[in-house]
C-alpha cells in the first residue's frame, strides 16, 4: 500500500494535509523519515506521525447494484456518481473495482483495498464476469462457437479470450467473459453484426448480485476471500 493511502486510512487528514506533513518530515516508517508519498508500506511496518504510531482502519468491501444513468466515478460528471447511493464515512477513499457504463446496470464492487481489487481486475487472474445482454437482433446459431474461439474487436490485434454464451431466448443471452477490455461486450456483439440494447452485470467471480436496484451491502468474509483463490 502507498504511504499516503495508509495515512488516509489511519487519520481524518486530507490528501493535501498529508502531503504537507510528509514534506515536513513528520512521518517515519520503522524509525526512518519518509517524505515520498508513493513509498510502499506494509501492515507490519511501524508508521508514525509526530512520533505517534498509526493504525489503519479495516478495509471495506462493498457490493452495489448500479442503476441506469449513474457513473462509476468518485465525482459527479455528466451523470451522478454511483457513490451518491453509498452511505459510509470517507467514501472518497473508495474506488471501483472495474467500471460499468452509464447505460449499464448491475453488480459493482467497491473497496479501499488496492491489492484486493488488483487480484480481480488483473488479466492474469482471468476473473469471470457474467452479463445479461439484451440484443437488437436475434442471436445467430454460430455466435456461441465464435465467442468461444475468440472474435476480432475493432482496433485490437489479438482475438478475445474464450467466452461462454448461454442463450435465454433469441434476443437475450448470458455472456461470461474473463477480460475487461473497453466496452468489450458491446464490441463483441458488434463484431458479429449485432447490437447490445441492454446490459446488466449479474456476477463477478463467485459473487452474485442479490440486492435491490440502487442499494448496497458489505461483502461477507467468504465473498471477500473468494477472490484470493
Amino acid at each position: 500500500m502507498r504511504l499516503d493511502k495508509f495515512i488516509i486510512k489511519s487519520t481524518d487528514l486530507s490528501k493535501p494535509e498529508i502531503t504537507s506533513l510528509l514534506r515536513s518530515g513528520a512521518v517515519a516508517v520503522n524509525g526512518e523519515v519518509i517524505r515520498n508519498e508513493v513509498t510502499q508500506v506494509h501492515e507490519n511496518n511501524r508508521i508514525t506521525l509526530h512520533g505517534k504510531t498509526l493504525t489503519a482502519r479495516a478495509s471495506r468491501y462493498i457490493m452495489m447494484h448500479k442503476p441506469l444513468d449513474t457513473i462509476c466515478s468518485n465525482v459527479d460528471e455528466t451523470y451522478p456518481s454511483l457513490l451518491n447511493y453509498l452511505d459510509v464515512e470517507k467514501s472518497s477513499d473508495l474506488h471501483f473495482v472495474g467500471r460499468l457504463d452509464a447505460d449499464t446496470t448491475g453488480l459493482v464492487l467497491v473497496t479501499d483495498d488496492g491489492r484486493w481489487s488488483y487480484n480481480i481486475i488483473t488479466p492474469k487472474k482471468q476473473c469471470a464476469k457474467v452479463y445479461r445482454v439484451q440484443l437488437r437482433d436475434d442471436v445467430t446459431d454460430d455466435v456461441t462457437s465464435r465467442f468461444f474461439h475468440g472474435v476480432q474487436l475493432q482496433g485490437e490485434v489479438s482475438l478475445t479470450l474464450p467466452a461462454i454464451l448461454d442463450i435465454v431466448n433469441p434476443r437475450e443471452v448470458l455472456l461470461t467473459i474473463t477480460e475487461g477490455k473497453f466496452h468489450q461486450v458491446k464490441r463483441m456483439f458488434a463484431a458479429v453484426g449485432n447490437r447490445v440494447v441492454g446490459l446488466h452485470r449479474e456476477k463477478i467471480g463467485d459473487v452474485s448480485l442479490d440486492i435491490d436496484l440502487g442499494t448496497w451491502r458489505f461483502l461477507t468474509a467468504h465473498e471477500i476471500q473468494s477472490f484470493s483463490k
